[in-house]
């Protein structure tokens, strides 16, 4: 078992599904989501599944809604809303960023993501990177180094799991 909980950005479901896990090709892989998920050791927030892949209204969105709906997670609490001030209020601190940057970040599920894995001591999974010279995009793990959540990729997600794909 292990010692984090990963909590994904859409990233995560959208590369895989678009991609090495597509689901015309059967992939192990979201039944490794969905059992991990069963065991609370895997999550995402209920914005990633609402703004970003219902919008999809294919195989992704289905599997979301039919296999994966218990696991994304309410950002409609206290804890999570404190958190998401803490988090806007350093974005809006953030003099290398443009003003639709910063409105970006706040209107998708990126800093309610950062939010949620700060109130709940989360891992968040992405495949986004550092960017220390990024002006046009907040980057999700810039704003994980302000506040110290860790983060990492799919990938060190499943090793850390010792998840199996064969």
């Amino acid at each position: 078992m292990t010692q984090s909980v990963y909590v994904l950005d859409a990233n995560v479901f959208m590369q895989a599904a678009r991609s090495y896990h597509a689901f015309d090709l059967g992939s192990k892989f979201w039944d490794i989501l969905i059992e991990h998920a069963d065991h609370g050791e895997i999550e995402s927030i209920d914005r990633v599944l609402k703004q970003e892949l219902d919008k999809g209204k294919d195989d992704l969105a289905r599997w979301a809604n039919d296999s994966f709906s218990h696991a994304f997670c309410s950002t409609d609490e206290d804890d999570v809303i404190e958190s998401y001030g803490r988090v806007m209020t350093w974005v809006q601190g953030q003099a290398q960023y443009t003003d639709p940057a910063k409105a970006e970040f706040a209107d998708v599920p990126d800093g309610w993501l950062v939010a949620y894995a700060l109130a709940k001591r989360r891992t968040i999974v992405t495949h986004e990177a550092l960017a220390a010279d990024s002006k046009k995009k907040v980057k999700i793990p810039n704003a994980c180094e302000a506040f110290q959540i860790r983060y990492i990729d799919t990938f060190a997600m499943l090793r850390e799991l010792g998840a199996r794909l064969a």
